[in-house]
């Protein structure tokens, strides 16, 4: 039997000291666990233990408390923050980083976000409020605004100098050099500083080729440079150059969590920000309108269907095979859609290598529909002793696989060039597409044979 996970007999313990009112005890333990291992924990928690928990660590350990919720995600975060009052939560915030706080306070209600943030400019902390000014889902959102800078008439002693004087930077294994308005100019590493003569400007050792972003840049493009590079972290400009901030690796890998979290629901209809503590009625209003396609594209396949009833009539086990052929269809267009969709996600694909991707994936298909025609065939002929129902179906598969490849790269395509997400609206296209002519070509085929069929 294996034994249970450190993280189980944390949570074992942390829900049996809550029971018994062990408050010291249940401190004591809090206290010693890494902030991620206790976002884990809360996440496992029932709501009302859920908020004993962060009650108790908000009167004693104020900065472990945020910090775990911090590292739950924004939207939970707020939830626990929302029963509390703007004066608190103000008062809580500063013990995150800004851009840390900026995204929790984007997810508060709109009344008390705005208490928050007059409280929290009078207190003059008004990077947050700064960082809210940018759009949603951009660098400028997700940068923190304390970046360390050097000006590039020091030299690496007055650097050095500098840099042991410095508090609360995010991070110097970039040191970024900037001129006397500070635009960016270059940038240096610590190790290089480390390593040259103390008399030597910074000017003759910084690098002046820099990878930057601009503040509206999109956050998936930051994470694109981050990965494309393998950098730590990269500097966050203004329109006029000017160094505004820095993104650094763990706030990349937050974007491309979030991203794949995002793309995964919206290619199965769901709204991109749903979570398992979103309410069950917000959680219905966002899934409904897309089902609700789902209905209506069913129908349009439905009348398909429709214009064939005669021939069903006829022969009945057309109705047996019938979802065998939508169905594999939209399981083979779901796969070519997955593929296509990160493809368009990652930057590796678009309409310049399109032709390749498409001929890639129509081979695919009609190789599928060979293979799966055949064993489809095979079992028709053998359990309605029928070779030309068989014949049919395998036809009908052969054909339906190839739409399905060829919509299921196309469509996204086509999507992505009118603005459209191509991982929300890519899967209702398709499933239309391919239970439309699966049905068509079957059912098609079976009218135009009908006097071969056995009836």
């Amino acid at each position: 039997m294996a034994a249970p996970r450190r993280s189980d007999v944390v949570l074992d313990s942390v829900k049996r000291l809550l029971r018994i009112g062990a408050t010291a005890n249940l401190l004591n333990l809090l206290q010693k666990q890494h902030p991620a291992d206790l976002a884990q924990i809360f996440d496992a928690l029932l709501d009302a233990e859920r908020s004993a928990v962060f009650s108790l660590l908000v009167e004693r350990q104020p900065k472990l408390a945020m910090e775990t919720i911090s590292e739950m995600g924004p939207e939970p975060a707020a939830q626990l923050l929302t029963g509390r009052s703007a004066d608190d939560i103000a008062s809580l915030l500063h013990e995150l980083p800004s851009d840390d706080a900026a995204a929790l306070i984007d997810y508060l209600p709109e009344e008390l976000s705005r208490e928050v943030l007059e409280l929290m400019r009078r207190r003059e902390s008004g990077q947050v409020e700064s960082l809210l000014e940018y759009g949603e889902q951009t660098a400028g959102r997700i940068m923190n605004p304390s970046v360390f800078a050097l000006n590039e008439d020091l030299t690496v002693g007055e650097a050095i100098t500098a840099l042991q004087g410095a508090r609360d930077v995010e991070m110097v294994f970039y040191l970024y050099v900037v001129d006397g308005r500070r635009h960016l100019v270059g940038v240096t590493s610590l190790r290089r500083l480390l390593l040259v003569s103390p008399e030597t400007p910074l000017k003759r050792i910084m690098t002046p080729d820099i990878i930057s972003v601009r503040v509206d840049t999109d956050q998936e493009e930051v994470a694109r440079q981050v990965a494309s590079y393998n950098l730590l972290a990269v500097p966050v400009v203004d329109e006029e150059n000017k160094l505004a901030g820095v993104v650094t690796v763990d706030d990349v890998i937050d974007v491309i969590k979030d991203e794949a979290t995002e793309d995964l629901l919206r290619l199965a209809g769901v709204s991109g920000d749903e979570r398992i503590a979103t309410p069950a009625g917000e959680a219905l209003r966002k899934r409904l309108p897309w089902l609700a396609v789902n209905l209506v594209t069913a129908f349009v396949a439905a009348s398909v269907v429709a214009l064939f009833e005669d021939t069903i009539s006829q022969v009945t086990a057309l109705a047996v095979f019938m979802p065998i052929v939508a169905g594999m269809g939209g399981n083979a267009a779901t796969q070519t859609l997955t593929v296509i969709v990160r493809g368009l996600a990652l930057g590796e694909l678009s309409w310049v290598n399109a032709r390749k991707a498409l001929a890639k994936e129509s081979l695919i298909g009609l190789g599928n529909g060979v293979a799966l025609g055949v064993a489809a065939a095979g079992v028709a002929w053998a359990t309605k002793r029928d070779p030309v129902l068989g014949l049919l179906l395998g036809m009908a598969m052969l054909c339906n696989m190839f739409v399905a490849a060829t919509s299921g790269t196309l469509v996204p395509l086509g999507l992505k060039a009118l603005k459209v997400d191509p991982a929300l609206a890519s899967s209702v296209f398709i499933t239309t597409f391919t239970d439309v002519l699966g049905f068509a070509s079957f059912l098609g085929l079976a009218t135009v044979f009908l006097k071969y069929l056995a009836r």
